[in-house]
């Protein structure tokens, strides 16, 4: 993949209806922002292409709320993107937005070729309409109960509880956002694209990476996580997916097609063009010529996202593509799961979240400090989580004890001892190596260890391991640490000054190689130490490359004896416990309490309707995961008289092994349905807290299976 002439990678369009925080950092931007840094020091042609997505119905809704246009809101959420991303310097080429003229321009653009080449299939069909608004219901302006999991708060198009996708007519009590009310059925046209014709070739295309019989990745290389859920959506069948909408606010469907009038595009359509869009304006800005992005082979396309927007970019986005024609596909797309926070699920609406604006309020000048840890507990292939202690550990005993440790160690030592020049030393000195190299020089056998050290990191970083990546530049540090520990240059400067200029030589070298390889992930500290070294800023211009060269050929020193450094300053400062309990304090104090957050009981129920249910003691005896979800797990379990399979959708909140043997409460009498293929037979009831996690009902031990729930 990296030997493609030139590299396009994307981060996913933030909806611009609400502040960021943590977890988008998590899922789509630090990320990005690692790779992007890395190929560029390795000399790579690389374009990062960013924006914000403006024409999502969440805006809309924001707007009706607020009694704001939704102009206005656009404009906000966009400044404060574009705030938060610069000071945490994340490094895109252009930041751009989906209200701009050249974004409508292109999505109509890409409407108007489908249409011209039959793509779409015009359908009338009935949908939802609020008659207190007086308007069609988007996708997302509809809520309402999970047909396949209950999920309470399913949206119109997909459920997020069990990512099933979904169409409005399939919600159970379904409600519109905007008033309240019962929707009611009303005929519309739309046109569709027709993803069920798209099948075969989007299979071959995600299962074995093959594109019009050509190789065209390495499914590999892919997160499981990516693949599972693309098979789960292909396995059960893709569906035509309408690509217009009845709104006031969006994208225009082009005015010459009959029957445009009051109609946009549906944002899934309209929001990923914002890629080619943006990259058309960088071109403009720059004057570059766009289409070698998006139309020569020779490049490869990386999406990062988070794995709520997996289907869209590996599904749906690749077929517009390819039926628009010309256009290349992703050759990786490294979704990362979700973050949560202090033990619940982020949640906007119950301002459980750590505002990144406010955190570069609250703890000025340590941008650093958050990229590090988002880095260290990136939920790259499971969901992870954040917590404030957490993250002062991180710091205290990481950025501080160790990496600021070393570098302002050497950096003094070398203006103590030698006034800032860095010394000559003598080759064939016999010093303590933490290496067994006998048939090198202990100089040379420590620089080839750091060569080791950082293309380990290079390894991870190619590989999208961001936090393996992360873990090997640490343990660069480790090792000058033990260098300074080993020979305690401190203690023998007099006795044996040749050993110390030896070691003050070998830890510049060390100090210089980390001023680099710390670019991806921390890029202020990359900025200070360059100072500190009196080093050329880093411009990213295939620094790593020629750093690697040096440390390979072992002729030229990344120091040369002689150069003159700077006096060292604080690379990174402790957190003290009273900045970190003053931030769990706001979290607290801000975020809505458990007796807001309840979900109300339901309507009353007679009890013969109660009684109508079958409740029965079980033993889970066995369990292994869904082959076709990724959410899902497959169980057997006993019931004394028999025993069943039954499906249940708790494999984020449980693994296999854990729960065999469980004692459980199974609604023994629920009408049998297949789902993702496998036939259950029966439910497992499960209580839920208010931030989605779950836990069994459970029978006290010593209840015989089969024994009736009353």
């Amino acid at each position: 993949m990296f030997r493609a002439k030139r590299i396009l990678v994307t981060s996913a369009l933030p909806y611009a209806n609400g502040p960021l925080h943590i977890g988008h950092l998590a899922g789509a931007y630090i990320s990005a922002d690692i790779f992007v840094r890395f190929m560029r020091l390795c000399g790579k042609d690389v374009l990062y292409v960013g924006g914000s997505d403006e024409h999502g119905a969440a805006i809309t809704i924001k707007a009706l709320k607020e009694k704001r246009t939704p102009k206005d809101i656009v404009d906000q959420y966009h400044a404060d993107f574009q705030e938060a991303f610069s000071k945490m310097r994340i490094s895109f080429d252009i930041y751009h937005r989906t209200s701009e003229q050249i974004h409508h321009e292109t999505s109509q653009e890409f409407f108007r070729e489908l249409y011209k080449k039959g793509e779409f299939q015009e359908l009338e069909t009935e949908q939802y309409y609020d008659t207190e608004a007086k308007q069609f219901l988007a996708d997302r302006y509809i809520k309402g109960t999970c047909p396949k999991c209950s999920n309470e708060d399913a949206y119109g198009d997909q459920c997020e509880n069990c990512g099933s996708s979904l169409s409005p007519t399939e919600l159970i009590n379904p409600k519109s956002t905007i008033s309240g009310s019962l929707p009611t059925l009303r005929k519309t046209k739309h046109w569709y694209l027709s993803l069920d014709k798209y099948e075969e070739w989007l299979k071959d295309y995600i299962e074995n990476g093959q594109l019009d019989g050509k190789e065209h990745h390495d499914p590999a290389e892919w997160k499981n996580h990516v693949i599972g859920q693309c098979k789960s959506w292909l396995d059960g069948g893709l569906q035509p997916r309408s690509m217009t909408r009845d709104l006031d606010w969006g994208v225009d469907v082009p005015k010459e097609i009959p029957g445009s009038e009051g109609k946009k595009l549906y944002v899934w359509m309209d929001a990923p063009i914002g890629y080619i869009s943006a990259t058309k304006q960088w071109a403009i800005d720059n004057n570059k010529d766009w289409e070698p992005y998006w139309k020569d082979e020779e490049t490869a396309l990386i999406h990062f996202i988070g794995k709520d927007n997996i289907v869209f970019h590996c599904l749906t986005f690749p077929a517009i593509l390819k039926a628009h024609g010309n256009y290349i596909l992703p050759q990786n797309v490294p979704a990362n799961q979700f973050l949560n926070l202090e033990g619940r699920k982020i949640s906007t609406s119950k301002n459980w979240a750590v505002w990144v604006n406010d955190y570069l309020k609250d703890l000025e000048g340590k941008e650093d400090e958050l990229r590090y840890h988002m880095i260290k507990i990136m939920p790259e292939q499971r969901d992870s989580e954040f917590t404030w202690k957490g993250f002062q550990e991180s710091v205290n005993n990481e950025l501080v004890n160790n990496l600021a440790n070393f570098t302002n160690r050497v950096i003094v030592l070398t203006n103590k001892y030698y006034d800032g020049i860095v010394p000559e030393y003598d080759e064939n000195q016999g010093i303590s190596s933490c290496h067994d190299m006998d048939e090198l020089s202990f100089h040379d056998s420590e620089l080839i260890s750091l060569f080791d050290g950082l293309s380990e990191m290079g390894d991870c970083v190619r590989k999208f391991d961001f936090r393996g990546a992360l873990t090997a530049f640490m343990s660069v540090s480790s090792q000058g640490n033990q260098l300074l520990q080993f020979n305690e240059p401190w203690k023998h400067v007099e006795d044996d000054p040749e050993l110390v200029k030896v070691v003050i030589n070998i830890g510049l070298q060390y100090v210089a190689a980390i001023s680099i390889a710390c670019r991806p992930f921390l890029p202020n500290a990359s900025d200070s130490l360059r100072v500190m070294l009196n080093l050329d800023p880093i411009k990213e211009t295939g620094e790593w490359n020629e750093m690697m060269n040096q440390l390979a050929e072992g002729e030229t020193p990344l120091l040369l004896a002689g150069h003159k450094i700077q006096q060292a300053k604080h690379l990174f400062d402790r957190i003290d416990d009273e900045t970190i309990q003053g931030q769990i304090d706001k979290l607290m104090a801000t975020s809505q309490t458990d007796t807001e957050t309840k979900s109300p009981v339901k309507s009353t129920v007679q009890f013969d309707d109660f009684t109508k249910l079958d409740i029965r003691t079980a033993t889970i005896t066995a369990a292994e995961a869904h082959p076709n979800a990724d959410k899902l797990l497959k169980l057997t379990v006993d019931l004394g008289f028999e025993t069943r399979t039954v499906v249940s959708g708790i494999a984020e909140h449980y693994a296999p092994l854990d729960i065999i043997g469980k004692k459980v409460s199974l609604l023994a009498n629920l009408a049998p349905r297949k789902i993702r293929g496998i036939e259950s037979n029966g439910m497992i009831l499960m209580a839920e807290d208010d931030e989605g996690k779950l836990a069994f009902i459970s029978p006290e031990n010593g209840m015989m299976n089969g024994a009736s729930v009353r």
